[in-house]
């Protein structure tokens, strides 16, 4: 059981998401706050396994909410859910520990998926949003530390910069003179070595890492 609590200042929206959500057998919606002061206080209370954190709201923002969360209960996943596809909305609210970022136009199956990724560890970003995060994290540039421990082959490389810039595997396959098979068995190689389960979070491991040039041409 996935145990999620809520937290948006339009009360109307709080009821919308609870009937989603209690639609599902797997998730228990502990409690619903309206700004980001009753989030913090929720989460010291309640002690749910995700937020759905909205960002605009009075008192305290979600921003800062998921900054004291993050900081306070580490523990606890927070994934934003915002009508703002804004770029300093959405990179504040990665840098302050938000491990997802969804649009709420995003299907109540989406919705839901997302949630259970979260806690599981996996990254959700909006398609809407996905390209403007992947030029942050490129022109913030690597990490520090080396990156060798990932261990991926030349070839994997190649793929894995390809899929940065957005290639599909069929524009993989052309590009390398490769079977469509073959490219999908090299991405679930590289998807596992990064510890990662989509393209958009081996690329934005990729950006952050210098496993790849930020450089290359998109397509």
């Amino acid at each position: 059981m996935v145990r999620v609590a809520i937290c948006d200042d339009q009360v109307i929206v709080c009821e919308g998401l609870q009937r989603i959500l209690d639609s599902d057998p797997e998730i228990e919606v502990v409690g619903v706050a309206h700004d980001g002061e009753e989030a913090c206080r929720l989460v010291e209370e309640a002690q749910p396994d995700l937020i759905l954190m909205d960002l605009k709201m009075p008192h305290m923002n979600g921003i800062v909410a998921t900054r004291k969360i993050h900081m306070s209960h580490p523990e606890v996943h927070v994934l934003v859910l915002t009508t703002y596809d804004d770029d300093e909305w959405l990179f504040d609210a990665v840098r302050s520990g938000a491990g997802g970022y969804l649009l709420k136009d995003t299907p109540p199956g989406e919705l839901i998926a997302a949630i259970k990724g979260t806690v599981s560890g996996k990254a959700f970003v909006d398609p809407g949003v996905t390209g403007k995060l992947l030029s942050e994290v490129s022109k913030s540039g690597p990490a520090s530390g080396s990156p060798t421990h990932f261990s991926l082959s030349d070839r994997e490389r190649q793929v894995l910069q390809l899929i940065v810039a957005g290639f599909s595997n069929a524009d993989i396959a052309e590009r390398l003179f490769l079977a469509e098979g073959t490219v999908r068995n090299y991405t679930s190689a590289i998807f596992r070595k990064l510890g990662v389960s989509d393209r958009t979070q081996a690329a934005v491991l990729a950006l952050r890492h210098g496993l790849v040039d930020a450089e290359t041409e998109s397509k």
